[in-house]
């Protein structure tokens, strides 16, 4: 799995099955974002590199809770 940021930024999976960012060589951590949309803040805890910052957003959590969360606020 990968996430897009404003530079491309891509993940991988290590043999012990962690996420590993690309860019920095290092295990990604649970880390607490905040997701906006429609300016509208939703806390969450993501994989994320320490050294970096960038988050890996995965297309389930993409296209399952955000889509739903997406579609709950443009019907207000």
């Amino acid at each position: 799995m990968s996430t897009e940021t404003r530079d491309q930024f891509y993940g991988s999976v290590d043999p012990k099955g962690r996420y590993v960012c690309q860019k920095c060589n290092v295990p990604l951590v649970k880390t607490p974002v905040q997701l906006l949309y429609l300016h509208a803040g939703f806390p969450v805890e993501l994989p994320a590199c320490p050294v970096c910052g960038q988050v890996l957003i995965s297309e389930d959590l993409a296209l399952g809770r955000v889509l739903h969360v997406e579609k709950a606020l443009e019907d207000k």
